[in-house]
């Protein structure tokens, strides 16, 4: 896999890909791991559709594959498209913003990811 820039590894939302296990189970080719991701988010969201073969993705803003939670359902990064950003650093709201506020609740980590972001511009 080519080397990627680590600022394109921080989502749209501002968790950091390079951490995420469905990314890393893609770049591994470890279906162990996409197993224990799916079985996760299957739980976490409530959605038994979500399959192993399901958790393939490269990162939010990386060409190539995404889950199709990423790609079709998740709010922030539907947003952050429709506003022709590249994250919700750029949006005046999102310090505020309730749909981020939704991942800052339990990962407190992005609001210094989507900081760093906006020093590097």
């Amino acid at each position: 896999m080519p080397h990627t820039s680590n600022n394109l590894l921080i989502a749209c939302c501002g968790l950091d890909c390079s951490q995420c296990e469905a990314r890393l189970a893609t770049i591994n080719n470890d279906d162990t791991l996409r197993e224990k991701v799916a079985r996760q988010w299957a739980e976490w969201n409530h959605a038994p559709e979500i399959k192993t073969e399901d958790i393939n993705c490269t990162g939010c803003r990386i060409a190539g594959c995404k889950t199709y939670y990423c790609s079709n359902l998740c709010k922030i990064r539907l947003c952050v498209h429709s506003r022709h950003y590249s994250t919700c650093v750029e949006c005046p709201v999102h310090p505020s913003c309730p749909v981020l506020g939704e991942i800052v609740q339990n990962n407190p980590q992005v609001l210094d990811n989507l900081a760093s972001l906006s020093q590097q511009s």
